[in-house]
């Protein structure tokens, strides 16, 4: 027996609180490397279903590769627009590059994305276990690995998955900058941004935003803006370099920007919305919601958009990183529906969708409030079902099937598969003609499909003649082209030098004669002896 007046008796709750022993103790949070090891597994293995099957496709992949192929064969610091690898970021190439000196071209842009594909769940559950918990961390990284258009950017060698590793880097490291007070997280952030500036040009419209929302992040003020303008002076180096690159290249620093943006300028004619028709309107004024919706799925994503607005209310503290995500998508929809000179695409979305996931438990604890277990279980279970099961029928909906909405709905399903006319005549040319030395002519197609065709035959660049390049009629002349590759949109059939007559084709008075066994619009020739 302790004596009630003993340290020992103080110290015992039971005696100093009646009744205490029957409220259980708040249970002890799992091993982070535990939590975060579960994690990267269930984001690798879906990521690894669907990589073997999975074909380069969008997002630029076949022309990055080849980028970084030529980098690699005369590898140096790449400075400008124009000095190898026009309007991409260059860090990209760098990594691709390096990859391709051990894995093949098919490969290895695909590994360097499932690496930082998969990689990104750290920093997202990080981010949302300092704001929200580890629970919230756990649930934003599970919605994350199912997460179907993000499979597609895993497993392709696009850039969008690298980039979002190093956003969802910055983020997280921001916030703990901020909740700690200490400028080296903001300072690694800052650094880590220069990386997503380098890859993506949509991420230098985070230097300002980011750094506009540290003027705000303490009611020190001091402290805001030392905050505010040190980590926007970290930002800058690369932006800086890169900006008097080309300046000295084009006699213009924003120039890969200027390109960027003529281009959607003339995207946005070609794809019927120079008129400014309401339709047209209404679908950009739409498309961040309705690919938060079909790519998140309908759970994920209203589960976080009412998460933003209860945080918003109640958590004033995550409020940037609300700001973070609707802005661009305010700003980005602004100048395809009003103005008129932007095409979005669902790619361009991912870096404000990805953080949808993390306002998961603000969203659960809205919609469910006092309503009890059984309305929790359900509204997760509902939700986990269709994050699962919608990307997956999706995935087989679009797998190696064209035309009308499997086309439509294929930049962000889960797997990504080129025609099947345009792999026969890939591999047509990388058996027959690339494998015994041959060389080919191949037309441009206004979809890009020549961009595919070239790639995946295998060729060598020396031993191909494309429409699409203006070195067209030298590399015909040096090559001598065995076989021709024809699309039925193409300006093959335009040259002053070719003459179409039923199935021979003439070109500069040499006849190839048309191939049986190959699809429209697709048309493969050989050379007559």
């Amino acid at each position: 027996m302790v004596p009630a007046s003993s340290p020992a008796a103080l110290a015992s709750p039971s005696a100093a609180v009646p009744g205490l022993s029957a409220v259980p103790a708040p249970q002890p949070e799992p091993s982070t490397r535990w939590l975060v090891g579960l994690l990267l597994v269930a984001a690798l293995l879906p990521r690894l279903g669907v990589f073997f099957i999975n074909e380069n496709l969008f997002g630029d992949a076949v022309v990055r590769t080849e980028l970084a192929e030529r980098w690699l064969a005369a590898p140096h610091v790449i400075t400008s627009y124009k000095d190898g690898t026009y309007q991409f970021g260059p860090l990209h190439l760098y990594l691709v590059g390096a990859v391709l000196s051990v894995f093949e071209r098919d490969v290895a842009g695909r590994l360097v994305s499932l690496l930082f594909g998969v990689a990104s769940v750290v920093p997202l559950f990080a981010l949302t276990r300092r704001l929200f918990g580890w629970r919230a961390g756990v649930a934003a990284g599970l919605a994350f690995s199912a997460w179907g258009m993000h499979l597609q950017f895993s497993t392709t060698a696009g850039s969008e998955a690298v980039s979002l590793f190093f956003m969802l880097a910055v983020f997280a490291l921001v916030a703990e900058g901020v909740e700690e007070n200490r400028f080296q997280p903001l300072f690694w952030g800052a650094v880590l941004l220069n990386f997503a500036c380098a890859l993506r040009y949509d991420a230098w419209l985070y230097i300002p935003l980011i750094s506009v929302a540290l003027v705000f992040s303490s009611e020190d003020r001091v402290a805001s803006l030392t905050r505010a303008v040190g980590f926007g002076l970290v930002c800058l180096p690369f932006p800086l370099l890169w900006m008097q690159g080309n300046e000295l290249a084009h006699g213009d620093p924003f120039f890969p920007i200027k390109a960027v943006e003529d281009f959607h300028k003339q995207w946005v004619s070609d794809s019927g919305g120079a008129g400014g028709s309401l339709g047209w309107r209404l679908q950009q004024l739409g498309f961040w919601p309705a690919v938060a919706l079909f790519t998140l799925t309908p759970g994920v994503a209203l589960l976080g958009g009412v998460g933003m607005v209860r945080a918003w209310k109640k958590h004033p503290e995550t409020r940037w990183l609300v700001v973070m995500a609707v802005l661009p998508a305010l700003y980005f929809t602004f100048r395809a529906a009003v103005l008129l000179s932007f095409v979005p695409l669902a790619r361009f979305t991912v870096t404000q969708l990805v953080l949808l996931p993390v306002f998961l438990a603000p969203g659960l604890a809205a919609v469910v409030g006092n309503r009890g277990a059984f309305a929790r279980r359900a509204v997760v279970g509902v939700s986990a079902v269709l994050a699962v099961v919608m990307p997956v029928a999706l995935g087989i909906y679009t797998f190696r099937t064209e035309g009308g909405l499997h086309d439509s709905l294929r930049p962000v399903s889960p797997t990504s598969t080129n025609p099947v006319a345009v792999m026969q005549v890939a591999r047509y040319l990388k058996e027959e003609v690339a494998a015994k030395g041959g060389a080919a002519a191949i037309d441009d197609d206004p979809r890009y499909m020549d961009l595919q065709v070239a790639f995946f035959s295998t060729l060598p660049e020396m031993r191909m003649a494309r429409v699409r390049w203006d070195t067209f009629r030298q590399r015909l002349g040096d090559a001598r082209p065995d076989v021709l590759v024809r699309f039925d949109e193409g300006n093959l059939v335009k040259d002053p030098g070719v003459k179409l007559d039923g199935r021979t084709l003439t070109l500069d008075g040499v006849a190839y004669q048309e191939q049986d066994g190959f699809t429209a619009p697709l048309h493969v020739y050989r050379r007559q002896p």
